[in-house]
């Protein structure tokens, strides 16, 4: 009588752990299926570019390097695919004109390239003031001193 009741008692238990690994086994699998890789959009993608473009830039600017030619793909800033369609407004379009102008006249006229790089600075915090706010610590630190 006492074995059935050990029997019985050992049987209980591990039928309860069974059940508990089931149960966080099952947790797992439902946490792997509720994460989703984040993917930038273009727009994303593109202004990180031009972020590193422009750090490098600066350090030439700084040490009075020959800073080379305009980037074109800066100019995909007009096409690109935002996260969110509805951004791309004309206060947007305004601010992405005013950011390639300042960065084409980097190029075009040296001699002032630190006040137009500034200035391109200036276009990419107006905008992410309206925009999306997260960037502008970082942005900022890519201002000339």
């Amino acid at each position: 009588m006492k074995n059935l009741l050990y029997i019985l008692v050992v049987v209980f238990l591990f039928s309860c752990k069974n059940e508990e690994k089931e149960t966080k086994t099952t947790e797992v699998i439902k946490e792997e299926e509720s994460f989703k890789m984040y993917e930038m959009s273009e727009m994303a993608a593109l202004m990180e570019q031009m972020y590193v473009d422009n750090q490098r830039l600066k350090d030439k600017i700084i040490k009075g390097d020959t800073i080379g030619k305009f980037p074109q793909h800066f100019l995909k800033i007009h096409e690109s695919v935002m996260t969110d369609e509805k951004d791309k407004d004309a206060f947007f379009d305004e601010q992405a004109k005013k950011f390639i102008e300042a960065q084409e006249l980097i190029y075009n006229d040296p001699a002032n390239a630190k006040k137009h790089f500034n200035d391109g600075v200036d276009a990419c915090i107006s905008c992410h003031q309206q925009k999306c706010s997260g960037p502008i610590p970082r942005i900022k630190k890519l201002y000339i001193e």
